[in-house]
């Protein structure tokens, strides 16, 4: 009889099916740069750059620095993440790297590789520090000798700030860069995706942290997201990080719906701040520091506070032609809390 052969075949199909190991949405799910040109939008301009092809600039905002403003390191299995307050975050801060332009400001290259930052690390005695690893910039090339990043790039904290959330609080300020930069020494802790096939820097190691701060250092987990955004909750990191490919499923190439020309393009201290909302909500211990702070503040300082205008004035060094990079409002904060 032929029935019993078929129920044979049937169950060891089912059988394999059971043993074969589940894919994750990540696995499952591939998109192209078509979800970059459209998920950014609304949040800055496209615009066709040389040597870079489509390249995005998000809406202005005078004191922003890529891994500096408004975000925090969280150590994970995937080594530390920087976690964006920025809705575009899980974007732009995970996949391509930037660049810095003297009349736009910073701009974000699309690439397809994930990772938890594209970032160099170093360390010198007491002091971690980071910063954006440029467009076309190899993982082995950033350690060598021959690659030096602008020293007004680099952010510098204490080794014990490192995994604070109000981090940007903490930055030392970047008139000492050049004195801890010469005597720092890269970082070249590495991990190699193989599911992913790509190789990033995963940054200082959790003993190097736990005997800067005393304190034990435990990786929370990163789980794929089915929709674009992050969250942080529960000691987990939801993230949404599928595979990308450069061109459309049917083999075309995507691009922007709306594409600005450079010559059209406002300097970055004259474009909208608008659509800078923040994506991730602070911890509780956060909150808890913010409701201690508002305490303690005189009523007289609480009052002045809350007459000031909501939109900030553009720094005097974020004119258009100046030729290094804004610095951000947090380093002049950073100063006092070092004293």
């Amino acid at each position: 009889m032929r029935w019993p052969k078929m129920f044979v075949m049937l169950v060891s199909v089912y059988s394999g099916l059971l043993i074969l190991p589940q894919l994750t949405f990540a696995q499952q799910l591939s998109v192209s740069f078509q979800l970059f040109y459209d998920e950014l939008s609304p949040y800055g301009v496209w615009v066709e750059y040389p040597d870079y092809g489509y390249v995005w600039i998000p809406n202005g905002n005078p004191g922003f620095s890529p891994y500096a403003t408004d975000g925090c390191w969280v150590y994970t299995d995937d080594g530390w993440v920087w976690i964006s307050d920025y809705p575009w975050g899980w974007a732009a801060f995970h996949y391509g790297r930037w660049d810095y332009d003297n009349s736009f400001g910073w701009f974000w290259v699309p690439d397809n590789e994930w990772g938890p930052a594209w970032v160099a690390w170093r360390r010198s005695p007491g002091y971690f520090g980071w910063a954006p690893l440029r467009p076309g910039i190899s993982i082995s090339l950033s350690f060598g000798g021959e690659y030096r990043e602008r020293n007004d790039r680099w952010i510098f904290i204490r080794e014990r700030d490192i995994s604070r959330r109000d981090v940007s609080r903490y930055y030392i300020d970047r008139s000492r860069n050049v004195t801890i930069i010469n005597n720092s020494t890269m970082i070249v802790n590495t991990r190699k995706d193989n599911r992913r096939n790509s190789t990033y820097i995963v940054g200082p190691t959790s003993v190097d942290v736990e005997k800067a701060t005393s304190t034990p250092v435990r990786p929370i987990a990163i789980r794929d997201s089915d929709r674009p955004g992050h969250r942080l909750s529960d000691g987990e990191l939801q993230m949404y990080r599928p595979q990308v490919m450069r061109k459309n499923g049917n083999g075309r190439n995507p691009a922007p719906s709306i594409v600005k020309k450079l010559a059209d393009l406002k300097p970055a201290s004259e474009r909208s701040a608008r659509n800078q909302q923040r994506e991730v909500k602070p911890s509780g211990n956060n909150r808890k520091v913010q409701k201690m702070e508002s305490r303690e503040a005189k009523p007289s300082v609480r009052r002045q506070r809350e007459k000031q205008s909501p939109t900030v004035a553009p720094q005097n060094n974020s004119r258009v032609g100046k030729t290094s990079q804004p610095k951000t409002s947090q380093g002049t904060k950073s100063k006092k809390k070092r004293d």
